[in-house]
Order: structure tokens, then C-alpha cells, then sequence
């Protein structure tokens, strides 16, 4: 909803839909055929795999391409390898897949069960990276930066979404023990959750303390959250963890206690699926289910030049294919009807004001814009506050010109920190 404010003496407001009513469980959706697993990471030599087609894989089964990698993918069907190849994502981003088809029979592999009663730590570390939600456990186990603080998000940053408020209003006692077992197993000295100041007063049983998010998008970001809510400013070279504070999900924390409660890992991702119309409907679906599958299931239709985006409205990432798979962090997926896409263009910026108007982090947007269309990225992070942008996307949303600046930023952000560990691996 987008609130307009008197002779618009004030900029606009845009605010988060909230849950308000108990929410109906989501749409199970029946299991793929095929499903296609995303790993991060850089496809090597195929003589070098240490997984082939042919090969046999238990549902819950822990994958990993590559001996000595701490990269892998939790098998979320029983079935065999088709394929593993290397996938080519945003910005050039590296993935490994693993196709794997389907049997009829499922078989559940055991080795985390058997992790649990060894080490709590070990046990989330080597299995729980890749639950529903993802949860960060790189940054909690980081020796040099420890995290004293774990902010759980009750509510997802971007509009539309209601993933996370659905979670946390369904299924808080597992939530509430995923936050015991990361506080144990990390040495974590408190947790908080984050959620809709209209909804707190319903959750004063968890056992954390409680902080109220605003409903004015972006309220939920997890760096205005640390400004607004925790009175903590992030610098622009910083992030929220070298602050020892880390972010995750309501349905990170309620996989990994829905895992240690069960003793299986679980596979199923709660997804807000959003139609043509702008209509909710939120489903479960098994990590790697191709999208194609998800459509038909509810009656979706894609027509050619009709837009699929993975993520909400203003930060979501555009894919070109039905055959794109559910991840980890899949939070959203919305349809895009042709007559309702807003296409961008190479107009130059009129110097309406509207983006440095709108901007949480009061970024000079209209110079910095200048700097990153003609390539001048070092200049854009030195003179114009790159890195003071909290990735919002309101600057894209207002621009008169329709000006890609939300991309022209990620992109400048991603070429920096290129530089950088070409760099640095130039320097060893």
C-alpha cells in the first residue's frame, strides 16, 4: 500500500502487508520428477567429481561434488544422478547443479541423526547450511569475528512477502528452539526478534526479547533495523556481522529445530507465490522443484514476455526460465503479467530528486547514478556513498527517467569486491 502524504509536502510511504489473522497452512505441492540442487561455487575438472551420473541418492543425503569442499546440497528426493554441471547466475556468479531424478520409493539417509548425538555444533555445521531459509552459519562460526547478537526476522525485507510472518505465527516453538540450539552451539549471548510492531504483543512467551519493526518499507532491512530498532549505525565498509550481529529467518530458526526435534533434515520451503492479479497464495514445495511444476500445481499460467521473479517486488531477480528450481532462500516467487512490466531505459537523468527524496541512507543518488553508467565505480564508492546504499531498490521504483539504478549499484558493488580479491590474491 502506498501512502500519499498532503500537497506532497512529504515523501510517499510504502508499507509492508501484515499478517494480522492466523494463517491457513501452506499448499503442499507433490514431489518433481526431476529436481535441480544449486550449489555456490565454481564447476571444476569432471575428473575431478566426486559424484557421476548413475549414482544413487538417499532423500536427506549430504552431496558434495568436490573432496576436501565445504560446499554442499542436501538431497531433498531418493532417486539418481542425471547430471552435474556447471550454472552461470547473476554477475557472473558460479553455481554447480546436481539433476537428480526421482524413484518412486523414498529411502532416508541417517548420517545426520547419527551428527546429533556426537556435536550439537558439528552437527549443524555439516548438515543445516542449506535448510529452508538458509541460514548463515559461516558468519556464526567465524573465529575472528564472533557474533554476541542473533536478530531473528519475523518478516521479510521486502514487500509482498509474507514467508517469514507466516512462520513465525504457525510455527514459533520451533523457532523458539532452532534460537536455543544456535545459541548453544555458537556461544551466542542473546537473541532478538524482530517483528511487526502491530504483532508483538502476541509473542511475549518466546523467551527473547522482542523489537517492533515499523510497517514503512524498507523498515525491515536488516541495517535499518540496527539503526532504528538497535541504535546501532553499520559504517559504510562494515556489515551488520563485524558489529557481532547476525541476521536470520524465522524459517531458518524453525528448520534447524524442526530438525533436532525430528531428527531428519528438513527439505520443504514455505514459499509466498504471488499471481498476475496480485494474489497470495502461499505453498510448500521441496528445495529444487523447478518452477514449471509449482505453475501448474496452482493454475498459473506464463505467457510469452510475461516476467517470473524470484524474491519480492523491489529486490527481486528477474530468471527466464520455468525450469529455474526452488532454493534454500526462495521466500517469493512472483508472476508478471507483459501489460504490467515497467521497462527501463537509457534516458539521463532529469535531476528530479525523487531517489534522493526517498533514500533511507540520504544518498546523493542523482550524482552518484552519473558515475556508475559511465563505469567510474571506485569514484561512485570514494565521492557518492556506494557503500552506504542499504539495496533497498526505492531509487529504481521513483526514478522518472526509469533509470536501472538499483542493478547499475549491485553491479558496481560486485565489480569493488572483484577487484578486491583479485587483489588480494595477487598480493599472497
Amino acid at each position: 500500500m502506498i501512502k500519499r502524504a498532503f500537497r506532497g509536502l512529504k515523501a510517499p510511504q510504502i508499507e509492508y502487508e501484515l499478517l494480522h489473522d492466523t494463517p491457513v497452512g501452506p499448499r503442499s505441492i507433490l514431489p518433481s520428477k526431476t529436481v535441480t540442487l544449486l550449489l555456490p561455487g565454481k564447476y571444476e575438472r569432471k575428473d575431478k567429481l566426486t559424484l557421476c551420473a548413475g549414482d544413487s541418492i538417499k532423500t536427506g543425503q549430504k552431496l558434495s561434488p568436490y573432496e576436501d569442499s565445504d560446499d554442499y546440497a542436501i538431497s531433498s528426493v531418493t532417486g539418481t544422478i542425471a547430471s552435474v554441471a556447471p550454472y552461470t547466475g547473476d554477475f557472473g556468479q558460479s553455481f554447480t547443479t546436481i539433476i537428480i531424478q526421482a524413484a518412486e520409493k523414498e529411502k532416508t539417509d541417517d548420517a545426520f541423526s547419527a551428527a546429533c548425538s556426537d556435536s550439537v555444533r558439528n552437527a549443524v555445521t555439516d548438515f543445516l547450511a542449506c535448510v529452508p531459509g538458509r541460514p548463515p552459519l559461516d558468519l556464526l562460526a567465524r573465529p575472528d569475528k564472533p557474533i554476541h547478537t542473533l536478530v531473528i526476522c519475523g518478516m521479510d525485507a521486502d514487500l509482498m512477502i509474507a514467508t517469514n510472518q507466516h512462520i513465525i505465527k504457525t510455527r514459533i516453538d520451533a523457532v523458539t528452539r532452532g534460537i536455543k540450539i544456535l545459541k548453544n552451539a555458537y556461544g551466542i549471548e542473546k537473541a532478538i526478534i524482530a517483528l511487526p510492531r502491530d504483532l508483538v504483543s502476541g509473542f511475549g512467551h518466546v523467551g527473547a526479547r522482542l523489537i517492533a519493526v515499523d510497517a514503512c518499507y524498507p523498515s525491515a532491512n536488516h541495517r535499518m533495523i540496527m539503526y532504528k530498532a538497535l541504535k546501532q549505525v553499520v559504517p559504510a565498509d562494515k556489515n551488520c556481522e563485524d558489529l557481532g550481529v547476525c541476521f536470520i529467518s524465522a524459517e531458518a530458526a524453525a528448520s534447524i529445530g524442526s530438525a533436532f526435534e525430528k531428527g531428519r533434515i528438513p527439505f520443504t520451503k514455505t514459499i509466498t507465490l504471488i499471481n498476475k492479479d496480485r494474489k497470495k497464495i502461499m505453498i510448500s514445495a521441496r528445495i529444487g522443484t523447478p518452477v514449471r511444476d509449482i505453475f501448474k500445481a496452482c493454475d498459473v499460467t506464463v505467457n510469452e514476455r510475461d516476467r517470473i521473479i524470484f524474491g519480492g517486488p523491489m529486490t527481486g531477480t528477474a530468471v527466464f526460465s520455468e525450469n529455474h528450481p526452488v532454493g534454500p532462500d526462495t521466500d517469493a516467487i512472483i508472476v508478471q503479467a507483459n501489460k504490467d512490466v515497467t521497462l527501463v531505459s537509457d534516458y539521463p537523468c532529469v535531476n528530479c530528486g525523487e531517489c534522493v527524496r526517498l533514500c533511507p541512507a540520504n544518498i546523493q543518488v542523482n550524482m552518484l547514478v552519473r558515475f556508475l553508467e559511465a563505469g567510474e565505480y571506485q569514484t561512485a564508492a570514494d565521492e557518492y556513498d556506494l557503500h552506504s546504499c542499504i539495496e533497498c531498490g526505492l531509487c529504481s521504483f521513483v526514478c522518472e527517467s526509469k533509470i536501472p539504478v538499483f542493478q547499475y549499484i549491485r553491479l558496481a558493488k560486485y565489480e569493488l569486491a572483484r577487484e578486491k580479491a583479485a587483489e588480494a590474491i595477487d598480493d599472497e
